[in-house]
């Protein structure tokens, strides 16, 4: 009971920092120097184009209304990389909006895909927007390994930027620079086939998520308070390319993997990428203050531990059985909230 009050009274004094801390970050973090990519360039509408907006600054705006939602897709598939984007969200009365930035091959590999995503779920008016990540491999949606976050500011207010760092060797989410959740691929007994391999694509969307996305249904989709818009600029799309001229079904043997060695060297190298003790410190105090659900501590599903989990005695006690959070976040954005654990969607199943 001690060490879970003394959580408590730690999380209550540090929400008190202010989001420009987190905005911070992401400069001190080495993320500035990365080179952005135009919409032109770099992408092409996905579906619902009528609700894709291009403005003369860069910024993309996807829009949900009664009719569509919409999004677009990177032209080219990648092996490993830096993916990143500055996103604000829709405000007001969002429940049942989801807005997705991910990695997907799953309109390549339908039984086998790999995934990686930041899914933002809406909320009713007054309550805050949830964050959830996602990690699949080789078809392994049944096997899932989300969590779920609130987020140290109003995502609506003002741009935050949101990074996926995807190498050989592991996976890394990053908000304003900070990472925020690390899946080693070797780490424990090694996640083997779990663990994404093959070449993906990068996806921005914008949908009707009603059967699950706030307090898993309750709170669905009201679109007298639409339409719904998401903006996206600063897009980052630094990894190795897929060979065009080549089947992407094979694309992920070792020929082209070697072909992209050099560029992941290059990656595995640069500062944003080197995940030092002071940054893995700062994702743990990210991680105790904000994370709703986890699945490293839902015994319920998994009674021993996912390999890639680096399960903490102190924070454990601040989980349920089911990987809840048993500590609501404070802060002035809103009022104590019940964290709900998320339903097994992913983006493609979802689609």
């Amino acid at each position: 009971m001690a060490v879970a009050a003394a959580v408590m009274l730690m999380l209550f004094f540090s929400s008190c920092m202010g989001a420009s801390v987190f905005r911070a970050a992401a400069t001190a973090a080495g993320f500035e120097d990365v080179p952005t990519v135009p919409f032109d360039e770099g992408f092409t509408p996905l579906f619902g184009e009528s609700n894709l907006g291009l403005s003369g600054n860069g910024t993309v705006r996807v829009t949900l209304d009664g009719h569509t939602g919409s999004g677009f897709i990177s032209k080219q598939y990648f092996h490993h990389g830096l993916f990143s984007a500055d996103v604000r969200l829709p405000a007001g009365h969002t429940a049942g909006v989801v807005v997705a930035f991910y990695l997907s091959n799953g309109d390549v590999f339908e039984d086998t895909h790999d995934e990686l995503d930041f899914e933002f779920l809406g909320n009713r008016a007054g309550h805050r927007w949830r964050m959830q990540t996602n990690v699949y491999g080789n078809g392994s949606t049944a096997r899932g390994r989300e969590e779920r976050y609130l987020m140290p500011f109003d995502p609506s207010a003002a741009k935050h930027r949101f990074s996926v760092l995807w190498s050989s060797a592991a996976v890394v989410f990053f908000v304003d620079g900070t990472p925020v959740r690390e899946v080693q691929r070797h780490a424990g007994a090694g996640m083997g086939s779990n663990y994404p391999s093959k070449p993906m694509a990068v996806y921005v969307t914008i949908w009707d998520g009603s059967t699950w996305a706030t307090e898993n249904g309750k709170y669905t989709v009201d679109y007298r308070h639409g339409p719904f818009t998401a903006e996206f600029s600063g897009l980052v799309l630094r990894g190795c390319p897929a060979e065009a001229t080549g089947d992407i079904r094979q694309l992920h043997r070792a020929t082209t993997v070697d072909r992209c060695a050099a560029r992941e060297r290059e990656l595995a190298t640069a500062g944003y990428a080197v995940m030092t003790t002071r940054k893995r410190a700062a994702m743990r105090r990210w991680r105790m203050k904000q994370t709703l659900y986890t699945v490293c501590y839902d015994t319920d599903r998994y009674p021993a531990a996912l390999p890639e989990c680096d399960v903490n005695p102190v924070e454990r006690q601040m989980f349920e059985r089911w990987g809840e959070s048993k500590v609501a976040f404070r802060s002035r954005l809103s009022r104590v909230e019940t964290p709900l654990s998320p339903p097994l969607v992913s983006m493609m199943q979802a689609d």
